[in-house]
């Protein structure tokens, strides 16, 4: 059994090794957490053994112990061996024919949650302020959660009514629409975030993080308006690579919260959770008509066999085929 009290007593070199690679690699700080996360339990699951003692047979039993005794899901199971293997090959540089062997946990194919177009709009009208705002983007627009958390001034064009999501998944940037309707309420936003920023200026706390050291290629670009995050955190925070301390953006726990409450509120049944939105996008622009190449590329899939699932959900119900029963 795994013992998580035992205290940590792995290499701090392995360890910096790690976060070191990842950096270089330009993986976010949340790939990082969770990778350090995993190497740091499997170790201590071998009673800290170091990885190089270590081969198939023992990532093996860990990943069977999640799956058994902790009863994750597939995709944890699968990012604790993303960890692994990074481990392995990345860091250590080992090259081993057991590593090509190591089989993945099969992903359950299940069809997305989707809300009615009634239900979306009674969600909506319950979340309040900044939150219901960032909610009617992620609805108006096929957005990510943390694509519309970090979205930043400069990436809005009110004149053409777009948003160019940059560094989206996949490190890929694109193009999405900003809808007409929200775009004033947008514009309004704005204008209270932007005497946050002069307020902020006047403390001297106006910098903001650049990804991919750009700060270092423009020097005065974490001071600019349009580098700024359009929905900033209510307060200050130290960044954990820097060490800076300036406001980083919204908490997107914050939105999930509102939206759960909402739900709640609602008395709605389904599991609706901010991605729902986005597969409710995806969901109802076929229904009006879309082309599924157009709807692929708002939602940035990589292939067009991802936004396939969304036929699936019209198909359901009985969209499009009468039931027998109905005939009779």
């Amino acid at each position: 059994m795994e013992n998580t009290n035992t205290p940590i007593f792995t290499s701090p070199k392995l360890l910096d090794q790690v976060r070191n690679l990842i950096r270089v690699k330009h993986y976010s700080i949340r790939t990082e957490t969770q990778y350090v996360q995993w190497i740091k339990r499997y170790i201590l699951f071998h009673n800290k053994r170091h990885p190089s003692e270590m081969g198939a047979t023992e990532v093996a039993s860990f990943l069977t112990h999640l799956a058994v005794s902790g009863h994750v899901s597939s995709s944890t199971q699968n990012q604790a061996l993303s960890a692994i293997l990074f481990l392995y090959r990345d860091v250590l540089g080992v090259d081993l024919p057991w590593l090509k062997d190591v089989v993945r946990a099969k992903q359950p194919q299940r069809l997305p949650v989707v809300l009615t177009r009634t239900e979306v709009r009674a969600i909506l009208a319950r979340i309040k302020g900044a939150h219901g705002l960032m909610a009617h983007l992620l609805y108006g627009t096929g957005m990510r959660l943390m694509e519309c958390v970090r979205l930043r001034v400069k990436d809005v064009d009110f004149e053409r009514l777009e948003i160019l999501i940059r560094d989206g998944k996949g490190a890929k940037d694109r193009i999405t629409m900003l809808p007409d309707s929200i775009a004033p309420l947008l514009q309004a936003h704005l204008v209270q975030r932007r005497v946050l920023f002069d307020d902020d200026a006047r403390m001297g706390k106006v910098s903001v993080y650049l990804p991919d050291a750009l700060a270092v290629k423009y020097p005065n670009a974490p001071q600019e308006w349009g580098w700024q995050y359009i929905f900033p955190s209510g307060s200050f925070s130290v960044d954990p690579r820097s060490g800076v301390e300036r406001r980083h953006h919204i908490d997107e726990k914050l939105l999930q919260r509102a939206m759960k409450k909402a739900v709640q509120e609602t008395g709605i049944p389904k599991p609706a959770t901010p991605h729902t939105l986005r597969h409710s996008f995806a969901t109802h622009l076929l229904e009006s008509g879309y082309d599924i190449r157009t709807i692929q590329e708002l939602l940035g899939h990589a292939d067009v066999a991802t936004t396939m699932i969304y036929t699936h959900v019209l198909n359901k119900g009985g969209r499009g085929v009468t039931s027998p029963l109905d005939q009779l």
